[in-house]
């Protein structure tokens, strides 16, 4: 979901790139993405960003899981 959204945000979408790794219990989603496209990712005061968060949030609360959201 979160390599679906990202690459529709950005102009290079072939530079995106998800990955995951699991500490104590939780799962971190790291984006990464052109440097020239992280404020597209971001968005103004970081609102796009959240948004995706937010997503994340309720997806993995279904599944009883935490997610935690990395863009670099």
């Amino acid at each position: 979901m979160v390599e679906y959204v990202a690459k529709s945000l950005v102009d290079d979408p072939s530079q995106v790139e998800v990955t995951e790794f699991r500490r104590a219990g939780s799962v971190i989603l790291r984006l990464h993405v052109a440097q020239e496209d992280k404020g597209r990712v971001i968005g103004r005061n970081g609102r796009v960003a959240n948004a995706i968060r937010d997503l994340l949030r309720v997806a993995a609360g279904r599944q009883g899981k935490r997610v935690t959201l990395e863009i670099e």
